[in-house]
């Protein structure tokens, strides 16, 4: 299989991703587009797939809209599972003790790129 050697596309600049909120992407993961939750603490940004382990549907509210809870985790606006933002892992809620899936992130020039 040959393999390219043009740069990969930037998901999003980072200036468009507040710091403390959330944002929405699209990826191709493994020859699959995979909708993605992005995360932006400071100059860092964590991603996940935007599927909830509990029945599979999306995390956000309305497209690109999620919910923070007051205790700072991300929540599935389908069934309330709470998902710590630091690696994940749904903390309350239906599907307690399972985890988001994680996709590597690098922010390289203000921009946010699959690592």
């Amino acid at each position: 299989m040959p393999v390219s050697d043009a740069p990969a596309a930037a998901l999003i600049a980072l200036e468009r991703i507040a710091d403390g909120g959330f944002a929405e992407a699209e990826a191709c993961i493994d020859g699959d587009h995979e909708p993605l939750v992005l995360y932006r603490e400071g100059e860092r940004v964590r991603g996940w797939l935007n599927i909830c382990p509990h029945a599979g549907r999306r995390l956000d509210w309305a497209p690109g809209q999620f919910l923070k809870s007051k205790a700072g985790d991300l929540v599935c606006a389908a069934h309330g599972a709470s998902f710590s933002l630091t690696d994940g892992e749904c903390v309350a809620g239906p599907c307690k003790g399972d985890r988001l899936r994680s996709v590597a992130l690098e922010v390289r020039d203000g921009q946010v790129f699959l690592a």
